[in-house]
């Protein structure tokens, strides 16, 4: 029996073996794409490689499997051609990284569980829930790590306050306040309150960030500000501690005697108001929730239906006093733009009930972050934005272009115009860019309609000819032109870059200061009172420590001897005075000659020391556009890129660099092999093939998912005459009007011109619309 057993597994071990080469076999093996060996070194891979590019090429080899095969070779020499991918794979078969150590790691792991299985007293022995994996999914579902903390919880504090448990395992007060903690989180996660759990052994770090040392914790996050709970865990106290973090002003009660002043505000504050009707005592916590997450949008305001104070509004608005009721004014306070009633209010209504609400009709541009929202730039020919804006002069009442602008607005609401206005005596460099310097405008109103190209500013736009005054006449020509650019879209034929404007409500300088200082003393006034006594150590350590130098400066200034001092030497000092006043007027010229002039691009040279940073390694979402010049093209090319290119320079993603052509001509030549006949494979017999001119072509490379966008320079002049004729050779390799030129012997073209259409291409590769070319990886650059 023992024999006939042995022979069952000695069968089944062969089968596994046989089974285990079959699959390495069918392994994808980069030595045999390339057909090279283990030991060959590097120019070996790489002459194997563009044999195998050129032969199977997709653009030149018509075979059906001639892409898969190009596939193949690509990603054969993407891992020969990197030594540390190349060692992962001969040690461990695959190109990974990490590989070596996940095998350990996992190793490890078999271990220390097969360990922890067979131990005799192993936890569920006891049948405690002490260890995390024995509870419930209420807290696996809401545990926190420092990272998403901090990118993600952090950041979503300024829209809605979150409420974080720190736990941790053989915890027992953590096990008594389970209950309570599932039912208060069920309620306020509805409301719109983040849930969050620290399990202080695993996530020791992030416990120490929060300032709690001991287990069961729960603290809450408004702003990016800490606070902790530090009453008894009922459910009660925990709502009116999350109810406490929310500032006190976010709902003002209304009546009467102010819903007039209170809906008015809109043109001061620039916002929308909403009035909520129900028959609570009290602001309803999902309401103030709502107004802290819509604060920098909409006012919101409460009116208490029960009481006689409420009447008059209640019939003017024709409030039902039996359900909740949301109403929403604009610029007419008269008549609500909006309202929604519902018993059993959802937050998810309510979101998409604000969300739809939360600009004017014709909302007036007091910053920047404003202009981006109402007016975004255009992403694509399908997502066209235009901004109808009326620049007028600020008025105490409104005026009558205003009206009929904004009667305009509400006649033509539509997803692809959006209506603002903009005060001409606090925009002035706005408006001056859109307004034509003439007489016609002075002291009167206008209109422009604008479409935003580019975040740095530039905008192509159509001001009216005549001055707006809000006649039908001018109503039926504003029609007419945005019923034209919905046809036509180049009716917008002038092009500017508009200044940023000015933040209108931003509080001064003194004030800004005041609040930073409350806040710090109020920090520091609950730290010292409420918080860990060991998170104070640090600040009281460095107060005593400024003291005690303080007292022991003063201590040693009184015991010594002032003679020294008084016994200095005059014409030194004199002397140092003068050289001082000799230096002062050299480094004011060495400061005022390193400001930037306007119109400032810096355009860095791509060389072997700045290769590695401004390409090979370069930020994901980055590009780098290059410019390629040879020595005697470098001064004129180098000007005419910086004009061309200046007005995208506000993007953070664009870095703008040379590459000498005199140089690296060979590295230019290998990477346009990569394009569809961007340049020909040299050969013996081409003897212009080194004289070949590629002045003029702009690379855009994006080093991290390595690929590129070639640009060709346009025809700007007749060519000149031949210099000589062209083997049949050079014509079969003729490239076109801007590179075969050269190669035929024809002299070359003028520099003028030949970037001439760069900012269109510019354009299109913003849009994503440019043609990309993949290559395995990067050259060096020699």
């Amino acid at each position: 029996m023992e024999v006939k057993k042995l022979s069952i597994s000695w069968q089944f071990l062969i089968v596994l073996v046989l089974i285990l080469q079959i699959l390495s076999a069918l392994d994808f093996d980069p030595y045999r794409v390339l057909g090279v060996s283990r030991t060959a070194s590097q120019a070996d891979i790489k002459k194997a490689y563009k044999k195998l590019a050129r032969e199977w090429h997709p653009d030149k080899n018509k075979d059906p499997g001639a892409e898969d095969k190009f596939i193949q070779i690509s990603k054969a020499y993407e891992i020969l051609s990197n030594e540390e991918k190349r060692s992962n794979y001969d040690h461990y078969g695959d190109a990974g990284e990490n590989q070596g150590y996940q095998k350990q790691q996992q190793q490890r792991e078999y271990r220390f569980r097969h360990f922890h299985e067979n131990f005799y007293f192993d936890e569920s022995f006891f049948h405690f829930p002490f260890n995390s994996e024995r509870r419930g999914s209420i807290d696996e579902k809401y545990l926190l790590h420092f990272s998403h903390y901090v990118n993600e919880v952090v950041p979503d504090s300024f829209k809605k306050p979150y409420l974080i448990k720190i736990t941790s395992d053989w915890c027992f007060s953590c096990i008594h306040i389970e209950p309570v903690w599932k039912e208060v989180v069920q309620e306020l996660e509805r409301l719109g309150v983040g849930i969050g759990v620290v399990h202080a052994g695993y996530e020791r770090r992030l416990a120490h960030h929060l300032g709690a040392h001991s287990t069961p914790s729960i603290l809450g996050i408004i702003n990016g500000k800490i606070s902790f709970f530090h009453n008894a865990v009922v459910r009660e106290n925990l709502r009116q501690f999350v109810e406490s973090l929310l500032p006190g002003n976010l709902v003002e009660k209304v009546t009467n005697k102010n819903y007039i002043r209170f809906l008015s505000g809109w043109q001061q504050e620039n916002k929308p108001h909403v009035l909520l009707f129900d028959q609570m005592p009290v602001v309803p916590l999902l309401y103030k929730l709502t107004a802290f997450a819509y604060k920098d949008y909409l006012t919101f305001g409460y009116v208490r239906v029960g009481l006689r104070e409420a009447e008059e509004m209640k019939r003017q608005y024709n409030v039902n006093v039996y359900a909740p009721t949301i109403l929403i004014f604009k610029e007419h306070i008269n008549k609500p733009a909006d309202a929604i009633q519902a018993r059993g209010m959802k937050k998810q209504v309510i979101d998409d009930f604000i969300t739809q609400n939360k600009y004017l009709l014709a909302a007036r541009l007091t910053s920047q972050r404003l202009f981006h929202e109402l007016c975004p730039v255009k992403r694509s020919h399908r997502q066209r934005k235009y901004c109808v804006v009326l620049l007028t002069a600020e008025a105490a009442k409104l005026s009558k272009p205003f009206d009929a602008f904004l009667s305009f607005a509400l006649a033509n609401t539509k997803d692809t115009v959006r209506f603002v206005h903009v005060y001409s005596n606090r925009q002035q460099e706005f408006a001056n860019t859109l307004v034509p310097d003439s007489d016609t405008f002075q002291g009167k109103s206008a209109v422009s309609i604008l479409e935003r190209r580019t975040t740095g500013g530039r905008v192509v736009y159509k001001t009216l000819e005549a001055p707006w005054t809000g006649s039908e006449s001018d109503k039926l020509t504003l029609l007419g032109y945005l019923d034209q650019l919905r046809r036509d879209p180049a009716l917008l034929s002038s092009e500017a870059v508009l200044p940023d404007l000015t933040d209108e409500l931003a509080p001064i300088f003194l004030l800004r200061w005041f609040y930073s200082a409350s806040d710090y003393i109020s920090d520091c006034w609950d730290s010292i009172f409420h918080n860990n006594w060991r998170e104070m150590m640090p600040l009281l350590s460095l107060v005593f420590s400024a003291l005690f130098i303080l007292f022991g400066t003063v201590i040693v200034q009184a015991f010594s001897d002032s003679n020294d001092e008084r016994e200095s030497n005059p014409p030194d000092k004199e002397e140092a005075h003068e050289k001082a006043g000799k230096t002062e007027p050299s480094f004011a010229k060495e400061n005022s000659s390193r400001i930037p002039k306007k119109g400032f691009v810096e355009v860095t040279e791509l060389t072997d020391v700045t290769y590695t940073s401004n390409l090979v390694r370069l930020r994901p979402g980055h590009m780098n556009v290059v410019l390629i010049l040879s020595n005697s093209t470098k001064t004129s090319l180098l000007q005419k890129f910086a004009l061309e290119v200046y007005t995208f320079t506000g993007s953070s993603c664009l870095h703008f660099s040379f590459l000498s052509l005199d140089k690296h001509r060979e590295w230019l030549e290998y990477l346009l092999e990569f394009a569809q006949d961007a340049a020909p494979i040299p050969n013996q017999y081409d003897k212009h093939f080194m004289e070949r001119d590629y002045t003029g072509y702009v690379l855009a490379l994006n080093g991290h998912k390595k690929y590129f966008c070639l640009f060709k320079p346009q025809k700007a002049v007749e060519e000149e005459e031949a210099l000589g004729s062209c083997s049949d050779l050079d014509s079969s390799l003729h490239l076109g009007d801007s590179r075969g030129k050269s190669s035929c012997g024809l002299g070359p073209r003028p520099i003028k011109g030949k970037l001439s259409k760069l900012s269109l291409w510019m354009e299109r590769l913003l849009e994503g619309s440019l043609q990309r070319f993949y290559i395995p990886s990067w050259p060096e650059l020699d």
